[in-house]
């Protein structure tokens, strides 16, 4: 049969096969070795498991082969009872219709039952739990975001809190190269990601590009040899993502973007910030907007329209009723070929005042006087994607999982960023 996705496949999480006895231990069992000897002597005691089509079943068989016991007699002679599953294994102990019973670690905290003993590998095995995205999945993206979710720190305490020990993920790093374009507001921290995955992946390059988003998707539509795209809007990923329509931004029909892989990355926000001083008194949005109203001296900084930061921007004039290209004509505004060319406006005060990422604020030393809300420009969204151009696509798809960590979060996080991955 041939029905798991190729790839998606990871060891979750171990379990233990644990020997537990009912409250009082009758029997007084508190060993694999007692429970050998008690099965060897026979007599009145009893013992349950579950059946050879229960996997619990089937690591108490290997328990059994270990210490040479005769399975198949010991049911003849009445000593062993099966039970149809785990849990009906361990009703057969909390109801203490047994001496002894073998379960899971887990099913024992569930029931509020201590091991007496838990098996070793030698003894049957590791109880390994895989997990895997079915290839007959309508919903490959969601599937392959709930199982990621699964090897999560916050699930990771969940699993650990009934017993479970999750398992870090087996990673294939590859080797070679990837090449990454990423949006320009997004330098000073990739730039330390980097350096940080050189120790993680030390097979691997991973080679920068940074630029505005819409600079950026046309080197990619053009050609350019790209792995992984990380844009600050989903309107540049959109273009060449086969997923999405007309209507939905590809009005090319391209299909660039590696299917499944897509994830939106971070969120970020528009922030208003003004030069050393504050001579023009620019203190919130509603103080732009009155300003590019009077007119006069005033001079503010935006992005172009193929700059994310731009048309975010634009969004924040229309809220106000501005008219962009009257004010640009009148001289009022002046525009910049990325975000970090509208910072350097800023902080050299040639202008009185810019709208840029909070996160280029940070790294700038500035501090942003007001923050646009969603109404006013809708969220800033980072979403990131494995180009199917790719040459190199295993080691693309584990940088930009390694972009998902907590590692990478905290960096992130540091200067504003906040992490979605």
């Amino acid at each position: 049969l041939s029905i798991v996705l190729q790839g998606t496949r990871i060891n979750l999480l171990e379990n233990k096969v644990a020997l537990c006895v009912p409250d009082g231990n009758p029997a007084n069992i508190n060993s694999f070795d007692d429970l050998a000897a008690a099965l060897t002597a026979g007599g009145e005691f009893l013992f349950a498991m579950g059946g050879a089509d229960v996997p619990v079943g089937q690591y108490t068989d290997k328990i059994l082969a270990y210490y040479g016991l005769d399975k198949e007699a010991l049911l003849n002679a009445g000593s062993i009872t099966l039970g149809d599953d785990v849990k009906a294994v361990t009703s057969y102990i909390t109801e203490a219709t047994v001496d002894a019973g073998v379960i899971y670690q887990t099913d024992a905290f569930s029931a509020g039952l201590t091991p007496v003993d838990t098996a070793t590998a030698e003894m049957c095995g590791q109880v390994i739990y895989p997990a895997a995205l079915m290839n007959t999945t309508d919903v490959q993206e969601e599937a392959q975001a709930f199982l990621d979710y699964l090897t999560s720190a916050d699930c990771d305490e969940v699993f650990k809190a009934v017993g479970f020990s999750p398992i870090e993920p087996e990673v294939d790093y590859g080797e070679g190269e990837v090449i990454v374009f990423a949006a320009a507001s997004m330098t000073e921290t990739l730039n330390k990601i980097i350096e940080n995955y050189k120790e993680v992946a030390p097979d691997v390059t991973i080679t920068p590009s940074f630029g505005s988003s819409g600079d950026l998707v046309k080197q990619i539509k053009e050609g350019a040899d790209c792995d992984l795209f990380i844009s600050a809007g989903q309107k540049q990923m959109n273009q060449i993502d086969a997923s999405k329509d007309a209507d939905g931004g590809n009005t090319d029909g391209l299909d660039i973007v590696l299917q499944g892989t897509r994830l939106n990355l971070l969120e970020n926000k528009v922030a208003l910030c003004v030069p050393e001083g504050n001579t023009a008194n620019i203190n919130s949005f509603d103080d732009l907007a009155a300003a590019l109203t009077a007119g006069g001296e005033f001079l503010f900084a935006m992005g172009g329209a193929d700059v994310p930061v731009g048309q975010y921007t634009d969004k924040i004039l229309a809220f106000y009723g501005l008219d962009k290209e009257a004010l640009l004509n009148a001289g009022s505004i002046t525009l910049g070929d990325d975000v970090k060319a509208v910072t350097s406006y800023i902080t050299e005060a040639t202008v009185n005042a810019g709208v840029i990422y909070q996160t280029d604020a940070f790294s700038a030393g500035l501090t942003p006087v007001d923050t646009a809300t969603a109404e006013m420009c809708g969220q800033v969204i980072y979403p990131a994607a494995v180009m199917n151009t790719t040459a190199n696509e295993t080691a693309a798809k584990a940088f930009l999982q390694y972009l998902t960590t907590d590692d990478c979060d905290a960096i992130f996080a540091e200067v504003g960023f906040t992490p979605l991955g």
